[in-house]
């Protein structure tokens, strides 16, 4: 193998579904041992360019070379005896399962009956995690008992255990944030140092920046651009992945852009049986409240026992001045309260992907909907229409699965079926995850604009510059606790990680 032979090359490639042409005779080359980014809104073409990679679908037209050789790659087994292996943002780790089957599946090491030699297995796996600075995490627990972050980095040790040649990371940073990132950064050197070839999509610029030697970038199925990292400045890229300059992307601020109103919402002393400890704040009527803090330290409980899906061990919660009990996620929706929540995982807890996005739209409130025993079809249509126009979602998704759709349309219509709700408090869960940078001015136009309607909003986000630009004031947690709250003049990305790391005294800044 030479360092002029492409580890990768994909000549003219064509996919079409139905009417949509995912990728548009796309050409590019990766050379070997090289951190590639490949960029591009969602719906580009970038998760069309890893399933043919990964042997989850074949090309239309058009031919694929791995280290010189042309290839099939019919299934995803034809992928990994190549040395291809991925980690998928939209994770295929089987939830019901322990740590180590899922690590295990399917090339689990056997004795000499044929047999898993499962002594051997948790060896090796222990090994590797002990490799992967993974040391934390226990092999005998159910993958869906951990959170999101250790789910990702645990989909990544899998790749990786399986020793690939060429390992392609699918927005592999989308579920973590700062030590975290800074631990997969360690991992993509240990692995380049070994001359392993990385595929890397992400739409954090700065990681591309961190990680990658080239990029590659992608419009509407079509290659546009491919060249060193450096030779690129932000602004550029985002003109090439958009279309269209977006460097503003966050709403103007001003002092006078909207009125902060009576409180709607006060917890006192709240805490649960997990890692929330003893949390304290308010939230008022035309308030965006940001969240922040490292993975587990209570921010997730936080939402869960506000929405009813973990119960309170202490505290009270008080909403519009009056004391509630919230026993369930139908409690925190209904008129009463009106709490709703966009979650931490679309795809699994926030939408029903084999539906439409009407139905996904209208299931929380669809007795709203019936007159005289039966669902009012006209009248549902034309409320879930109006609200899809307001997000800008595909106009499709009406009538179209929500599977069919890319990770920013599919977060449009989670946040659309709350919109519908009426709540008039909001509660998001790092809802920009995985979405590209023309999805996320949108949303964060639409956060602003619920807002200066009147609504209140608690959103969470790993992305601190997202936090210093859309929140009026952020709470950051450590350890089960409101660590610090800042605003003003001291809500900066300095003092939030300051904080998030536990490295400053607990303050309130007004």
């Amino acid at each position: 193998m030479t360092h002029d032979i492409p580890a990768i090359r994909v000549s003219q490639i064509r996919k079409i579904y139905g009417a949509t042409t995912a990728l548009d005779d796309v050409s590019f080359s990766i050379k070997p041992g090289t951190v590639h980014a490949l960029l591009g809104e969602n719906g580009a073409g970038k998760s069309t360019i890893v399933k043919l990679l990964s042997g989850l679908v074949s090309p239309d037209v058009g031919s694929i070379e791995v280290f010189g050789q042309p290839v099939q790659l019919s299934s995803p087994r034809d992928a990994h005896r190549l040395g291809i292996q991925t980690a998928f943002q939209e994770m295929t780790l089987v939830r019901n399962l322990t740590v180590l089957d899922n690590i295990l599946i399917p090339e689990a090491p056997v004795g000499l009956t044929g047999m898993m030699n499962r002594k051997r297995a948790r060896q090796e796996v222990t090994a590797h995690f002990r490799d992967m600075d993974l040391h934390s995490v226990d092999l005998d627990d159910e993958i869906g008992d951990l959170d999101l972050a250790v789910r990702q980095k645990i989909e990544i040790a899998r790749a990786v255990f399986r020793q690939p040649k060429i390992l392609l990371l699918d927005e592999p940073t989308s579920a973590l944030s700062g030590p975290d990132v800074d631990w997969l950064g360690r991992v993509i050197r240990r692995l380049k140092q070994k001359g392993t070839t990385i595929v890397f999509i992400s739409h954090r610029l700065r990681e591309v920046r961190d990680f990658c030697d080239e990029l590659t970038i992608l419009r509407g199925g079509k290659h546009v651009a491919s060249g060193d990292v450096a030779d690129y400045d932000d602004g550029a890229v985002v003109r090439m992945i958009a279309g269209k300059s977006l460097i503003h992307s966050f709403p103007p601020r001003t002092e006078q852009r909207h009125t902060i109103g009576e409180e709607v919402l006060r917890a006192e002393n709240i805490g649960t049986e997990g890692k929330l400890v003893d949390a304290s704040f308010t939230l008022k009527e035309g308030e965006i409240l940001g969240v922040a803090g490292l993975q587990g330290m209570g921010q997730l409980d936080l939402f869960l026992s506000i929405f009813g899906i973990v119960p309170l061990s202490r505290g009270s919660l008080f909403v519009d001045g009056k004391h509630v009990a919230i026993a369930s996620p139908q409690d925190a929706i209904s008129a009463r309260i009106g709490i709703s929540l966009v979650p931490e995982d679309r795809k699994t807890e926030g939408l029903f992907l084999k539906l439409n996005g009407k139905h996904n739209a209208t299931i929380p409130i669809i007795d709203r909907f019936v007159r005289h025993g039966l669902i009012d079809k006209a009248l549902e249509t034309d409320a879930v229409e109006q609200i899809f126009r307001r997000v800008e979602v595909d106009g499709r998704a009406l009538w179209s699965r929500a599977d069919a759709f890319s990770g920013g349309n599919q977060q449009k219509i989670a946040i659309a079926k709350w919109l519908l709700s009426e709540s008039h408090i909001l509660m998001v869960y790092d809802p920009t995850r995985g979405i590209d940078v023309g999805t996320k001015n949108e949303l964060y136009q639409l956060l602003r604009g619920y807002a200066e309607a009147g609504g209140a909003v608690i959103f969470y986000s790993t992305e601190v510059p997202e936090l210093v630009h859309l929140a009026d004031r952020v709470m950051v947690f450590y350890a089960g606790e409101v660590g610090a709250e800042l605003s003003g003049s001291d809500l900066t990305e300095e003092n939030i990680l300051s904080a998030a790391l536990g490295t400053s005294n607990k303050a309130t800044a007004a």
